[in-house]
């Protein structure tokens, strides 16, 4: 059969086996139906969904006439930016709720939860709010994003009693009513966004992020499969119920379940403590697919330059393994324990050095001083997280924060750890996906034939995933639960088999 795969900004065809799977999200084991898309229901939706708040006081009770109010909202990376959108609708469903009780505008903050990724740029806040919540409260400076390196704006909490060190961000820490609109969407750290993960990376210091995105987390055997009962899960819920004890009050979430397409099948409210698991039933039925009857020997897929984190992504060295390892972390549940990757990426040497300008400078450290493993690269992590310069273009000019590297090179090795090879067919710079340990051939078909040789024999089970960038991914399992490898909680597999 002849498919088409991502390659940089276009396709490359592939001429697989005819006995080649082909998994589609949302289309080849269709999601959970979707709430009415229309505004006025899903308004409708979510307002019921926050007068009815789990495990906690409506937003009615928590605030008043004099009450300040903060709005943490997920950044451009996630979660859909339709009219309709959940943000928009939620944003606007609250904000709703405060005015009835007398809550004034001039005592709301809208406040990106970018984290270490790049500060909000004017267009996206846009993009993301749209026009009206744009206009409404941007004029006025009441939109901003969150720096993790503007201590002016951080509150050190101090220590959880498991060690990490929680840094908060100092308008949510002095709000009367803190709001998380969150997305429960597949996630490869941690199993979802949304609820707690939304605060213990969104509004908080690479130090707090230093605690559970490194290999000592991340390379646990609970993180692979993706798992809602990992030691990375455990930090985030930890790391948000102290931020909750140190402010003296409770996150208010406001959590949508998505869809493929970004659209809302279900919305949770409340105290992330008891609204996640909650959430994470139905988000479960749209998220871990039991849907494959053998383990693959091959997955085939595709790299565009521009998903996820922005363009250069597919092309950039240490960006191209994350994606690799997410996969991996994703679907390890239907993988042969031999299981090669062969994926289609232009790997062209664009590192977009604007958007990622320590990453070139962590490669080519990788090439030299003895690194043989990403984990080597770890001891350098306090090195350019104190950068001034990264620093600088983090603050200033929409980068990423340099130590959000080490959360990459962290995963990346994942990839190497659970395949036998990895192939990455018509790559430009071939000598960039070599020197990350990676085999090059030309095409996808010389790939599968040397990978049939070497690795996986004449008749090996193929899995090809069209869209894997351009979809909400799932995570794959087994059709019948026996065969899964683990469960969400690492027991023995169960009728749930998730």
């Amino acid at each position: 059969m002849k498919l088409d795969f991502e390659y940089g900004q276009g396709f490359m065809s592939a001429q697989l086996p005819d006995s080649t799977d082909v998994f589609i999200p949302g289309e080849t084991v269709p999601d959970p139906p979707c709430l009415p898309q229309d505004w006025d229901s899903l308004y409708r939706a979510t307002l019921d969904s926050i007068r009815s708040p789990i495990g906690m006081p409506t937003l009615t009770q928590l605030a008043h006439k004099g009450s300040t109010v903060v709005f943490v909202i997920p950044d451009i990376v996630k979660g859909g930016n339709q009219p309709t959108s959940h943000r928009k609708v939620a944003i606007r469903a609250c904000l709703d709720e405060l005015y009835s009780v007398g809550v004034e505008k001039k005592d709301i903050l809208l406040l990106f939860s970018n984290g270490l990724h790049p500060r909000a740029t004017v267009p996206e806040m846009k993009t993301i709010l749209g026009e009206e919540l744009f206009s409404e409260f941007y004029p006025s400076g009441q939109i901003t994003s969150h720096d993790s390196e503007d201590y002016d704006h951080l509150v050190d909490l101090g220590f959880t009693s498991h060690g990490d060190h929680v840094i908060l961000n100092k308008y949510v820490y002095d709000a009367d009513v803190a709001i998380l609109i969150g997305h429960t969407q597949g996630n490869p750290y941690g199993g979802y966004s949304g609820g707690y993960k939304h605060c213990a990376t969104g509004i908080s210091h690479w130090r707090s992020i230093s605690a559970h995105h490194v290999p000592q987390v991340m390379h646990r055997p609970d993180f692979v499969p993706v798992s809602t009962h990992s030691e990375m899960r455990n930090k985030f819920d930890q790391q948000g119920m102290f931020m909750e004890e140190k402010m003296g009050k409770k996150f208010f979430c406001c959590d949508a379940v998505l869809d493929t397409d970004s659209r809302q099948i279900e919305i949770n409210s409340g105290w992330a403590k008891e609204m996640q698991p909650i959430s994470w039933k139905m988000a479960d039925k749209r998220t871990y697919v039991h849907w494959a009857e053998k383990k693959y020997d091959v997955v085939v897929f595709g790299m565009p330059t521009n998903f996820h984190y922005g363009n250069g992504m597919g092309t950039n060295p240490i960006q191209m393994m994350q994606a690799l390892s997410a996969q991996v972390i994703r679907h390890k549940r239907v993988l042969a324990d031999h299981c090669v990757f062969i994926v289609s990426s232009i790997c062209d040497g664009w590192f977009h050095e604007e958007r990622w300008p320590y990453l070139k400078e962590l490669y080519e450290m990788f090439q030299h001083d003895s690194m043989n493993i990403l984990p080597d690269m770890n001891r350098y992590g306090e090195y350019f997280a104190t950068n001034e310069e990264y620093i600088r273009k983090y603050r200033f000019a929409n980068a990423f924060h340099p130590f959000h590297g080490f959360s990459m090179m962290s995963c990346g090795h994942l990839a190497e750890e659970h395949t036998s090879a990895i192939y990455i067919v018509g790559a430009r710079e071939p000598g960039i996906a070599r020197g990350m340990g990676l085999k090059t051939r030309a095409t996808f078909e010389e790939a599968l034939e040397d990978a049939k040789k070497k690795f996986v024999g004449d008749s090996p089970n193929i899995l090809a995933l069209p869209q894997t960038f351009t979809t909400a991914a799932v995570h794959l399992c087994m059709k019948d639960p026996s065969q899964n490898s683990r469960t969400r909680d690492g027991a023995p597999a169960h009728p749930c088999g998730g």
